[in-house]
């Protein structure tokens, strides 16, 4: 299968693409810059020049494949709703090159969207109507014009080498600060899964999942952030603290209210549905491998 992949030089989509290629397919990766055209044919795949705001170039590079990845983001928390507004504009102009013909296209979106109906977020629960992030609805919209979307949900850390998500950040804030912290107790929870267990999820959906379908990329149902904590202030040997809500957004700035989320997921459907099974470390064994602590100074003054 010819696959075009957006995102496909991203700390996930590379690992899609490798796993693409591994499985026989022919990867298409969308590429803004020179560096990721390289790195691009340096994985093995073709390159297409052009951008999430470039609608020709995500035009044509969908008309010309068998399928569809979207796992690119343009993640500006600072500029969250104009971000939203160009994944929205990027996913409906995908399904229009796709109508009609029933090729697969996968779009990324998240747990914590998931409106959950019980204790556990589950793959078919709804997305929440108020999230400024409309790719799940964009997606579903595009089923009806004879598209076989479907939508493939991440945990908050997708975690790894070259990992430079939520939990870096976390190790990074405590490096500059001096503790480690949570937010009250600590058992708000996190799902999380390895990125190469999520590669391998876009990649089963690609070509066996069904129109319409939520799956869930999750590993670890609920991780308590206090534990997340812990073993970040023992690498870094310093003190482990609570921090009070009022004085988490001080603290965390930007990413406390994520952290401070109890959001557990499920991925007992989308193991079902579609045979998957994740083979890598958990979270908490990752972080326990040390590469995420081998840059931590370094890595501060990236986020300054």
């Amino acid at each position: 299968m010819r696959v075009f992949v957006t995102g496909a030089t991203g700390f996930i989509g590379s690992a899609i693409v490798k796993e693409l290629i591994g499985a026989g397919h022919q990867v298409v990766g969308l590429a803004r810059s020179d560096k990721s055209a390289k790195a691009l044919a340096a994985a093995g795949a073709a390159v297409h020049r052009g951008s999430l705001e470039d609608i020709e170039s995500l035009r044509s590079g969908a008309t010309a494949a068998d399928g569809v990845i979207h796992a690119a983001f343009i993640h500006d928390f600072n500029n969250y709703a104009p971000a939203a507004e160009a994944d929205r504009r990027a996913i409906e102009t995908l399904g229009a090159a796709l109508a009609g013909s029933n090729r697969p296209l996968i779009v990324t979106s998240g747990t914590l969207i998931a409106q959950a109906q019980g204790p556990l977020a589950i793959e078919d629960d709804p997305a929440n109507p108020n999230f400024p992030r409309k790719s799940e609805e964009a997606a579903m919209a595009t089923v009806s014009r004879g598209v076989r979307a479907s939508v493939l949900r991440l945990p908050p850390s997708v975690h790894g080498e070259g990992d430079h998500g939520f939990v870096p950040r976390l190790i990074h804030i405590a490096h500059e600060k001096g503790v480690s912290a949570y937010i009250g107790d600590g058992r708000n929870r996190w799902p999380a899964v390895h990125r190469l267990d999520a590669a391998r999820l876009y990649r089963l959906a690609l070509e066996k999942g069904s129109a319409g379908a939520s799956y869930h990329g999750v590993a670890d149902e609920g991780v308590p952030t206090r534990e997340i904590a812990e073993v970040i202030g023992r690498h870094l040997n310093v003190p482990v603290v609570s921090k009070s809500r009022e004085e988490a957004a001080d603290h965390f700035g930007w990413i406390a209210h994520f952290f401070g989320i109890d959001a557990p997921a499920s991925s007992a459907l989308t193991q079902e549905r579609l045979g998957w099974q994740p083979l890598q470390p958990g979270l908490i064994a990752d972080l326990n491998a040390e590469h995420y602590f081998e840059h931590a100074a370094d890595a501060v003054l990236l986020h300054r």
